[in-house]
């Protein structure tokens, strides 16, 4: 077999653990460097994502085999498995006969041949494809191990010395390291100069079996050890091969540890959880713990400046993988001081030439240092970010803006917390209470929608009316309602969790926010808590027995609104209904009857839409960032409804979306739009890219990439042209044709977008499974561009890691000259929005792009674009 093929990846798919364990063990056994083990072929897509060619498909069939025989198909829609050949095992109770596999199986066995079979299959069939014709004696060749390679070859060395793998060249006999390869230098923090020639027993410690077993009785299987490294023992496991090295018999050892590496995706996973998580400065502990573990941190602390107090910083958390420290005051660490100041200090390699200056840097033994000041949006220091390592950051690409986001993160938790300690004083708590006042709440209403929108939390918003309150004042005095106040907040707060937020709004009415709601029932549970805890007598201090009842209405986010005003209003409404049924009781915010009629009417009329001539296509240009020029187009809907006037797409999308309308009317904007597009390449030739919004139910759809072919084939226009938009918001689980589709459709020489890119809760899903060319960041996050350092560092941040993985990256929303240079100076690929150009019509767009040919063409310029 060729070197090429025994370096290609291997995948093994089956739904039984068991039978994926025994297929990696035989070929592991072989030496295979690269095995890709999936239960499924959504499994399999993850895996194989931006891999090359595979050498060789296993497929476990299983009762009738249908189900095995369409993921055979569906695996060879996956680029990196078209030309794989595939290899059939059959257990032992399935129903199908070798003689009905279909046509794309290229061999088979039973799974009781796994052991004895799979690798000679395997050498059948490679060389059948490959090998020349020869002669009945000569012996089938085998497939390569690295017990086998010779000498002069030194074929091992590819993974040795290039691979992401940690190996260690070790004498069996002197049971001592000869070589280490890049990789475990960089990950153990540990010169080559110092490992070679030291024991393995003082490098590798094996926790299930002795060192001369582990040695001498080799069968390739993965052993529990420890390794020594900088940062004290890493936990993982090793496997141990005999190769030839320098002409003698040695070990080549691999260790991998059970850590995440610093990869694009762990750190897109540290900002999803800390981004999604509360920013109340109490989870500043757990954010560092996350940080530590996947960010591959040795040091970590965060100070708060405390300006109101002293000049003194108070230390919020300090984390350190070591020996217990006497540690150096603040006025003795001078990095600190800098950082305070105001200073960045960026030395991922070379920290310790600050060690003559900072006592800190030297008895940690730092190499790796970050430190981040934590600035307001006014750009005041609130306090510093210190994050360290024993050895350089392997990957500084990814930790620096991993940190920079992180930082802006605890600046906001900063912030809230002084504005809490200075909520009484600047009237923002309520003086009776304790309680957030309406102001207050309502700024944290509308942080939490913010939240909500780059996350896809849902809430409810719950307004809660002392029913007659007023006779309690009125005939008992103000001193004994205010006893009644203090009591009810007593029982609102006992009836929700920390992270809820109860606020005093107005008198005796009561405003709570319900976060992070799985499901309705869990919220009514709660309403009527608080409605059976209301009904339980008061007993006041000096004063009579009372029983004061409320009245409860709710709202949820995003069904019911999508901004604080409205929610409040809704749940107030609500309230007012619980009231007219008697109060002391609950009730949802419900559509009201006419808003029912009116929706129904709109779904009859929009049946009727596109065959009226109501529907248009409006382009929106995309611009390089750079040059400036329009480089693509988005197709944007739009109804103008005959007496109604323009209605807008978010009002009447999801009406389309429940008719099922959305399907046809979705096929005539891309046919529109395509046909359109063709037209005006063919007139101006500028090559523009053409974006089109494929909705949740257009995707779920299984025939979509048949009807994309078909508009293709029908308008002319290049499939390289055309840009398929998914909104971020999609759940991949929910459609469950979206892996296929969105292959296929990039198998076309469609490009795929991810729309709207923050506000859904599954960008780090989004990014790893979906063949994704861009990414547009969603437009809440570029208009708070000057004015939130939070967003600001999340927009940051997604460039970086989304150049990390190859995509491009448009932003949406770009309205103001200083949104422009923030998102040039962070080298953001293309821009979109009103700083640029509106929305145009078809004839308007037109006049747009003959305007620029005509200033192009009188300035000597070639028409199309840089």
């Amino acid at each position: 077999m060729t070197a090429v093929a025994f370096q290609a990846g291997i995948l093994l798919v089956a739904s039984q653990r068991e039978l994926r364990r025994a297929l990696f063990d035989v070929l592991d056994r072989e030496g295979h460097p690269m095995i890709h083990s999936a239960r499924d072929t959504t499994h399999a897509a993850i895996l194989l994502e931006g891999r090359e060619p595979l050498a060789l498909i296993v497929v476990v069939f299983e009762g009738d085999g249908r189900s095995s025989a369409t993921l055979c198909e569906q695996l060879r829609l996956l680029p990196p498995c078209v030309d794989a050949p595939i290899i059939a095992v059959l257990v032992d109770d399935a129903t199908i006969k070798p003689t009905q596999l279909p046509a794309a199986i290229d061999g088979w066995l039973y799974a009781s041949q796994i052991g004895t079979e799979l690798i000679a299959r395997w050498e059948q069939l490679h060389s059948r494809k490959h090998m020349p014709a020869v002669e009945p004696a000569a012996r089938t060749p085998q497939v390569p191990s690295l017990a086998a390679v010779p000498v002069a070859a030194n074929d091992y060395r590819f993974v040795f010395e290039d691979g992401d793998g940690d190996w260690l060249i070790v004498d069996p006999a002197a049971e001592r390291v000869v070589e280490a390869n890049p990789a475990y230098v960089r990950h153990s923090g540990l010169a080559n100069s110092l490992l070679t020639g030291t024991p393995l027993s003082e490098v590798l410690i094996f926790e299930t079996v002795g060192l001369e077993k582990a040695l001498f009785d080799l069968d390739r299987r993965w052993l529990a050890c420890r390794r020594k490294s900088v940062r004290g023992h890493d936990t993982g496991e090793a496997n141990l091969r005999r190769v030839r090295h320098n002409g003698r018999d040695m070990v080549a050892l691999l260790f991998r540890s059970a850590s995440a590496s610093v990869r694009p995706g762990a750190a897109l996973a540290v900002l999803a959880r800390l981004l999604t998580g509360t920013h109340d400065d109490a989870s500043v502990p757990e954010a560092a713990r996350l940080l530590m573990d996947d960010m591959e941190l040795d040091y970590l602390a965060v100070w708060s400046a405390r300006p109101e107090e002293s000049s003194v910083p108070a230390q919020i958390v300090q984390r350190w993988r070591g020996e217990e420290q006497i540690w150096p005051g603040p006025q003795l660490q001078s990095s600190l001081r800098l950082v305070l100041s105001g200073r960045t200090l960026m030395h991922p390699n070379d920290a310790r030439r600050l060690a003559d200056v900072d006592p800190l840097i030297g008895l940690l033994g730092l190499r790796g240092f970050v430190g981040l000041p934590l600035l307001d949006e006014r750009r005041s220091v609130l306090g510093a970010l210190l994050a360290g390592s024993r050895h350089p950051f392997s990957e500084p690409g990814i930790v620096e803006p991993v940190l920079h986001c992180v930082a802006a993160h605890f600046a906001h938790m900063l912030e809230l917390r002084r504005t809490r300690e200075q909520g009484r004083a600047e009237g923002l708590l309520d003086a009776l209470t304790g309680l957030p006042n309406r102001l207050l709440f309502n700024d944290r209403l509308d942080t939490i929608i913010r939240e909500a929108n780059r996350t896809g939390e849902t809430f409810a918003v719950l307004f809660v009316d002392l029913d007659r309150f007023k006779f309690i004042n009125d005939t008992l005095g103000h001193a004994v309602g205010d006893q009644v106040l203090v009591a009810v907040t007593q029982r609102l707060r006992s009836s929700v969790r920390a992270s809820d937020t109860v606020a005093r709004y107005a008198g005796d009415e009561f405003t709570i926010v319900l976060r992070h709601i799985v499901k309705t029932d869990d919220v009514l549970r709660v309403a009527e808590k608080i409605v059976q805890l209301m009904e339980a007598p008061l007993h006041l201090e000096d004063g009579p027995e009372l029983q004061v009842t409320a009245s409860i209405g709710v709202s949820f986010f995003p069904e019911d609104a999508l901004d604080a005003e409205t929610l409040l209003k809704h749940a107030d409404e609500a309230m007012y209904a619980a009231k007219s049924k008697g109060r002391n009781n609950y009730r949802v915010y419900d559509v009201s009857p006419a808003q029912e009629q009116q929706n129904a009417a709109l779904k009859a009329r929009l049946r009727h839409a596109e065959g009226n001539g109501e529907l248009r296509v409006f382009y929106q240009p995309q611009i390089n960032a750079q040059s400036e020029d329009i480089v693509g187009m988005e197709a944007l809907l739009r109804w103008e409804h005959p007496e109604l006037g323009n209605i807008g797409p978010g009002f009447f999308i999801p009406l389309a979306e429940e008719t099922g309308l959305i399907v046809s009317i979705g096929e005539w904007v891309l046919r529109t739009a395509c046909k359109q597009a063709k037209e005006w390449d063919d007139r101006f030739g500028l090559r523009l890219r053409l974006g089109v919004n494929l909705s949740a139910v257009q995707l779920m759809q299984p025939d979509l990439p048949e009807v994309v072919a078909d508009v293709l084939e029908e308008t002319g226009l290049d499939p390289g042209l055309l840009e398929l938009e998914v909104t971020e918001s999609i759940s991949i689980k929910a459609a469950p044709n979206l892996m296929e589709n969105m292959q296929r459709l990039h198998k076309l020489g469609c490009h795929i977008a991810i729309d709207d890119f923050g506000t859904g809760a599954a960008s780090l899903d989004y990014l790893r499974k979906l063949p994704a060319d861009r990414i547009k960041i969603d437009q809440s996050f570029v208009r708070n561009i000057g004015v939130d350092p939070d967003d600001e560092a999340i927009v940051r941040a997604t460039i970086e890691m989304a150049h990390r993985l190859k995509r491009g990256v448009v932003a949406e929303g770009v309205e103001i000259e200083q949104h422009l240079q923030f998102l040039r100076a962070n080298h953001c690929d293309e821009l979109q929005g009103y700083l640029f150009c509106r929305p145009l019509p078809q004839t308007s767009f037109e006049r747009l792009l003959g305007e620029r040919e005509r200033l192009l063409s009188g300035q000597g310029l070639s028409a199309v674009p840089a």
